[in-house]
């Protein structure tokens, strides 16, 4: 075998061992999930079994149905999203492109924001929104969420503005279009890749969330990554119910990025290669 050849084996050998380890929980979720409680408690596993959407037909239809959760993280997570992406946009394309005083302790603040542990400002969080009387509610959730998101987002995109050439801003001006039409006609068409892994990533964020959401949700407000817990008891855990709600939280997400997947991979490889987002 020559060199070239082991190298390649051998980088697919690893990449393979790479990828199994990454779907393997994954795919054990949804084989334990189209299990029965006795068949996922079996020892040794069993790979050979009869199929069951029982779990499926208790967690969406029994008397503890997460679709209450599931629409609250739809409702949690895409109104983060949306106002995170309509603050973001104006705030990275003013940081990336405006000269103004305190620009770059502006950015520096941005970035702090991202260093704080979520452990030790979760306490005035809550005194805060139990003040105002915002505990287990959309808006306060939201609020919260906000915090972190929006610096994250900031920070993101700051980087797909500074690649675009300041000669298109030029032309447009050139032309009489003014700056809020310049950033929507021609700007954000140019990093409409950079957006999208940004929205993917704050909607991530969002909907996969918990230590905020178990301190400050209740029984109106309850996300389903804290709803999960209600298969959780001192006495048992019922292992198939809770796979079936951990796969049905997985299919957003990938719903999401099968959908945006072109978009992402262009925003993801912008600036990877001398002039790469300059068109």
């Amino acid at each position: 075998m020559t060199t070239k050849r082991f190298r390649f084996v051998a980088t697919m050998v690893i990449t393979l061992i790479f990828l199994l380890a990454w779907v393997f929980p994954i795919v054990w979720s949804v084989l334990n999930s189209l299990k029965t409680d006795q068949d996922v408690l079996a020892y040794p596993p069993k790979l050979i079994f009869q199929p069951t959407l029982e779990a499926y037909r208790d967690v969406l239809f029994g008397s503890g149905s997460i679709l209450p959760n599931l629409i609250s993280s739809f409702v949690i997570s895409i109104g983060t999203t949306v106002i995170t992406m309509l603050m973001a946009v104006p705030a990275a394309y003013a940081l990336a492109r405006l000269r103004f005083r305190g620009k770059k302790f502006a950015g520096f603040y941005v970035l702090a924001t991202q260093m704080l542990p979520p452990v030790g400002i979760i306490i005035p969080y809550f005194l805060i929104l139990r003040n105002i009387g915002w505990i287990d509610t959309y808006q306060g959730i939201i609020l919260i969420y906000l915090s972190f998101s929006l610096p994250f987002a900031i920070w993101l995109l700051v980087s797909y503005f500074e690649d675009i050439p300041f000669e298109m801003e030029e032309a447009a001006y050139l032309d009489g279009a003014s700056r809020m039409r310049t950033l929507w006609r021609i700007i954000i068409p140019q990093v409409r890749g950079g957006i999208a892994v940004t929205i993917v990533f704050v909607f991530l964020n969002a909907w996969n969330e918990f230590l905020f959401a178990v301190v400050l949700s209740g029984n109106t407000v309850r996300p389903v990554t804290v709803a999960m817990f209600n298969f959780v008891s001192v006495e048992q855990t019922l292992w198939a119910k809770l796979a079936a709600v951990s796969v049905l939280a997985m299919l957003p997400v990938v719903i999401l990025g099968i959908i945006a997947q072109k978009n992402i991979v262009k925003g993801l490889t912008v600036g990877a290669v001398k002039g790469g987002g300059r068109r």
